[in-house]
């Protein structure tokens, strides 16, 4: 069969279609790249122009995907971040802060313009959902509030995880990181200085995990990550029980999780109770209060004794009426009335009180807590839970070993054009939010971006991240007193953008309102 070659601009294809200005990437590839133009031709074949470029390139179209470009580089919200950025830099007191204000200003002109990220989003108020991704994984342990946490973060394109410190949000942050990894995708750690995120990276590497993150950030940090990289395990990995073996322990675990929780918060209950209790008695023993025998024949409930308490209170020095009889007897069963007729007696009843309602509370507690306790044993929970962690690190850390890694080698001053195989060798990145877009190649946009102490992050520079990837999960505490910077009396288009009174965890709250999955 004979062949002929001709030139293309003398050919006619049909079915053909043009393509103006718009974003390409190419198939597992992170990294989104702006085209002039393009035609397709029998939606099999791409001939794409790059801008600069004379010569044009020819993709399969099953290797490459077209995605839109928006026009939020043109909102009002982007330019009023645009024009705070530029204004700190105009109005910087040292050069230092100068040269700080003027990298983000650079930075965000690098921001893609793609309606796949979470800053378009944010940007439009607009949260979108996520495709449900498989079954998940607890190498790090669970309770029910995080692991509700966790099945949140894969649902939504932008999530909040609330909390103060000591609530186990490391902990929720490191089992999304795992399922994250289990789903080959890619992260970025971040958060306000890169302190904020080293007890992520201890925790990954106390489990042998530390070889996944790329510690990036600063110039320096940059540096001195690439003068150390970490290598890859040699050690093959143990056997795992399967992805079913893993949910069956799961669901029966979920089980119990209920009665857990109960238990925790019934703990802390009681702790607090017991402080109160004891001031209570040594205030009494220092001001000589004669306290009644025990007020058990009553039959109080602890809301009820508060009740009584309040009840007593409004009556003051009056004299029990009739009136006042039928009330007790009705809402109390109290029949006899002489023990706080008046005076004396009814200070004494009242304090009592006082003494009955926390005695009365700790063993209501005490004996909810012991049920608990009960039903946890029967189910042996804390063997169970075990059994779900080491099984589901097992798990996660055979299914790595199973996969490529890239072997090319990797420096500081060229792994940013190799960024699709840096990223399968480490896809975990660490960064502060100010570096992110410095920390990775132009175009990049990751599947997940991670931002812990969000509370205390500046709106800007924390737009950064949010343009650098398509899925958000905001962490922090939004009980705690947010960072606010320098006024700059720049109107925001929207009360929640306002980057004067605002944390990014607040703005984000904000913004999407009860769009936003937000679990405390």
């Amino acid at each position: 069969m004979k062949t002929y070659t001709r030139p293309l601009s003398e050919c006619r294809i049909v079915p053909s279609r043009e393509l103006g200005k718009t974003l390409l990437t190419r198939q597992g590839s992170v990294v989104v790249q702006p085209i002039e133009k393009g035609t397709i031709y029998g939606e099999r074949y791409a001939v794409v122009h790059y801008p600069g470029v004379a010569k044009p390139y020819v993709y399969k179209m099953d290797g490459i995907q077209f995605v839109t470009q928006t026009a939020m580089k043109e909102s009002p919200v982007f330019r009023y971040f645009s024009d705070v950025a530029d204004t700190r830099r105009d109005r910087a007191g040292s050069a230092d802060q100068r040269q700080i204000a003027a990298n983000v200003v650079r930075q965000l002109g690098k921001l893609s313009a793609s309606r796949d990220t979470a800053l378009n989003a944010y940007c439009t108020g607009q949260n979108g959902t996520q495709a449900q991704g498989g079954s998940l994984i607890y190498p790090f342990g669970v309770n029910e509030s995080q692991l509700a946490a966790v099945e949140q973060a894969f649902s939504a394109q932008i999530s909040v995880i609330e909390g103060p410190p000591g609530t186990g949000k490391t902990q929720t942050i490191l089992n999304i990181l795992a399922n994250i990894l289990l789903r080959g995708k890619t992260v970025a750690v971040l958060s306000n200085n890169n302190a904020a995120v080293e007890n992520v990276y201890e925790k990954l590497e106390k489990s042998s995990l530390g070889h996944l993150v790329a510690k990036l950030g600063s110039s320096k940090n940059r540096e001195d990550f690439f003068a150390n990289l970490p290598p890859w395990p040699s050690a093959e990995s143990e056997p795992a029980p399967t992805m079913d073996e893993i949910q069956t322990m799961l669901a029966r675990l979920k089980q119990h999780l209920h009665d857990h929780n109960i238990a925790a918060q019934l703990q802390t209950e009681i702790d607090e109770l017991t402080i109160e209790r004891r001031y209570l008695q040594q205030w009494q023993n220092e001001n000589g209060v004669h306290v009644p025998p025990s007020l058990d024949k009553y039959g109080l409930s602890p809301r009820k004794t508060a009740d009584l308490m309040a009840y007593l209170a409004h009556l003051r020095e009056q004299r029990i009426r009739l009136k006042d009889r039928i009330e007790l007897l009705f809402n109390f069963r109290i029949f006899r009335t002489k023990p706080f007729a008046q005076g004396a007696e009814r200070l004494s009843f009242f304090h009592a009180l006082q003494m009955h309602y926390y005695d009365k509370a700790l063993r209501d507690k005490g004996a909810a807590l012991l049920t608990c306790r009960e039903s946890l044993a029967r189910g042996n929970f804390t063997a169970l839970l075990k059994a779900l962690t080491v099984s589901s690190m097992r798990h996660l850390k055979y299914h790595l070993h199973a996969q490529d890694r890239a072997l090319e080698t990797f420096d500081a001053q060229t792994y940013r054009k190799q960024f699709d195989a840096f990223v399968q060798r480490f896809p975990i990145l660490g960064s502060s939010t100010h570096s992110i877009v410095n920390s990775i190649a132009q175009g990049v946009i990751l599947d997940y971006v991670i931002i812990d102490e969000a509370s205390q992050q500046d709106i800007v520079p924390g737009v950064l991240a949010l343009g650098c990837a398509k899925n958000l999960i905001v962490v922090g505490d939004s009980r705690q007193l947010a960072h606010i910077p320098v006024k700059l009396g720049l109107q925001p288009p929207a009360d929640a953008y306002d980057c004067e009174r605002y944390s990014l965890l607040d703005s984000c709250i904000g913004v999407f309102k009860d769009t936003l999955p937000r679990l405390c």
